[in-house]
């Protein structure tokens, strides 16, 4: 099986930001085999522009998932993660930010395979998946 291929763009001057490894680590647990992801890291600025143009939200959220189909089998799409949203949030959940980091990694990449939650049996369907990930990965679920 194809191990992914993960590209890791930072976009943000926070400090705290996780590294290549990783995030290739995250994608891989919630993606293996072939597939072409971006990871990009960014400001509250850009995020914020990002939100609006794409989803007509006019605030920064954590996650922004793109997803771009298959080509030649492997998986396709871009990630783009806020970085001073990421950072509050776990502040305020009370999350380690590197835990955080993970979940919405995890949660972006099963964006990009199709997983929705619109609804809250997609929803549940969704959770499940992260935190079956996040376990193997060694993390806490990230909702409680």
């Amino acid at each position: 099986m194809k191990t992914p291929a993960v590209t890791l763009q930072i976009a943000s001057k926070a400090a705290a930001v996780p590294g290549p490894a990783r995030v290739r680590r995250w994608v891989a647990a919630a993606r293996p085999g072939a597939s072409e992801i971006t990871v990009r890291i960014v400001g509250a600025r850009e995020g914020r522009s990002l939100n609006r143009t794409f989803r007509g939200r006019d605030y920064a959220t954590n996650v922004l998932a793109f997803a771009y189909g298959r080509q030649d089998g492997a998986l396709r799409g871009d990630l783009v993660l806020c970085a001073p949203v990421v950072a509050r949030e776990a502040r305020e959940q009370g999350k380690k930010l590197d835990a955080h980091y993970a979940h919405l990694v995890v949660h972006g990449v099963l964006h990009l395979r199709g997983y929705v939650h619109d609804r809250a049996s997609e929803a549940a369907k969704m959770e499940r998946a992260e935190r079956s990930v996040l376990r193997r990965l060694g993390y806490p679920d990230p909702y409680q």
